[in-house]
């Protein structure tokens, strides 16, 4: 079974009423809902082959026999689901009031796109579409490559230390909006789709925040401490899915900046003590000079000297699974060891420097920006 199909059953009771869902959506096992009972048809395929259901064999190729037996049973086709993967189902979907593909087949795609019926992807986060198999993100990685970013050069470090498949979280320090750009041209590199946990604004935002949601984002409401997105976060793990975390939260502000102690929320550590699997690190240098915190907009007119943006991947951290706090400090210390050796030195800014770590419009103490938390501000 998918991991996300027994959230998919529980959304499909809701809307079915009282009937039992097939325990299996999809992958050759559907239902037929009706308002207190269900008719099981198992094994389907396309050589018409049917199942027994109290001594009866139920042909599942032929859209009449179907009408004939749930008209025997008292069951109302049109106030019916059904659902399959199969294109050679379609009379069996056509004949129901309630059709959904699950899953489906490139042919199957086509044609409930046509009528209209609901296509659900067990493989993918509810809100991912696929066309013919192919997720929105995969569409946006193979155009996404450094040489069309003519104002910013990259230099990559141990992408190999991605895994290629299976679960993995990666975590990153911030010190950019720019920091998104560079880790998606790393996945890019990499050949796989990643779930980012993005704050809130991020999807309230209109078209961009259906945009993320498309690519499979995780919504996060910071400074109200829900765990809805460490659960979809868990979901997408459980999946095989790439996870990605700024465990710092938030871009620091101010002398905060500056610090060459990273300081991270406890959210990556959790995320990993919950789900075991590989948490790899990577640090991110340079981005704020594309685009620093004072900026609305990235500087994309710097044509003839381009700032150097450097990500750097380092191998899996070695956690001990014993206490999340200690192991956030595991996380943070292996991004920072992957930062540039002026990175971890003390550094005394000047206003300039500072006034390019705040937002415009700030109003903030900077005295206390070490203290602040996500999403307060």
């Amino acid at each position: 079974m998918y991991p996300s199909a027994p959230q998919a059953q529980a959304n499909e009771r809701e809307r079915c009423g009282p009937a039992p869902c097939a325990s299996r959506i999809g992958r050759r096992r559907t239902a037929y809902y009706a308002s207190k009972r269900v008719l099981h048809v198992r094994m389907i395929s396309t050589a018409g082959q049917g199942a027994k259901r109290g001594g009866r064999t139920i042909i599942v190729s032929n859209r009449l026999p179907v009408q004939a037996s749930a008209t025997e049973h008292g069951i109302d086709l049109a106030n019916s689901y059904f659902y399959s993967d199969s294109v050679y189902d379609t009379p069996l979907l056509s004949a129901v009031g309630h059709p959904v593909a699950v899953n489906p087949d490139p042919r199957l795609q086509l044609v409930a796109t046509a009528r209209r019926w609901p296509i659900l992807h067990l493989d993918v986060p509810e809100g991912v579409p696929k066309i013919l198999g192919v997720e929105p993100q995969q569409v946006a990685q193979a155009f996404n490559r450094p040489e069309l970013i003519p104002y910013a050069r990259f230099e990559f470090e141990g992408e190999d230390r991605v895994p290629r498949r299976g679960p993995a979280i990666v975590v990153a320090n911030h010190r950019s909006y720019f920091d998104i750009v560079a880790m998606s041209l790393l996945f890019a590199k990499v050949g796989r789709p990643v779930r980012f946990l993005g704050k809130k604004e991020v999807f309230d935002v209109p078209v961009v925040g259906q945009v993320a949601k498309a690519f499979g984002g995780i919504r996060v409401d910071r400074g109200t401490g829900s765990d809805e997105p460490l659960q979809a976060a868990v979901a997408a793990l459980d999946s095989g899915d790439l996870v990605a975390i700024m465990p710092q939260g938030t871009i620091p502000r101010g002398p905060a900046f500056f610090d060459p102690v990273l300081k991270g929320r406890w959210g990556a550590a959790r995320l990993a003590h919950m789900t075991r699997v590989p948490v790899i690190p990577v640090g991110l240098w340079g981005t704020e000079k594309v685009w620093p915190r004072s900026a609305r907009l990235p500087n994309m007119l710097n044509l003839t000297n381009p700032p150097t943006i450097k990500v750097r991947v380092g191998p899996a951290v070695d956690l001990k699974y014993k206490n999340i706090d200690k192991d956030t400090e595991r996380i943070m210390e292996a991004i920072m060891q992957l930062l540039p050796p002026v990175a971890r030195m003390p550094h005394t800014p000047t206003p300039e420097e500072l006034q390019r770590t705040y937002p415009p419009g700030y109003k903030g103490d900077p005295g206390r920006e070490t203290e602040r938390r996500p999403g307060t501000d």
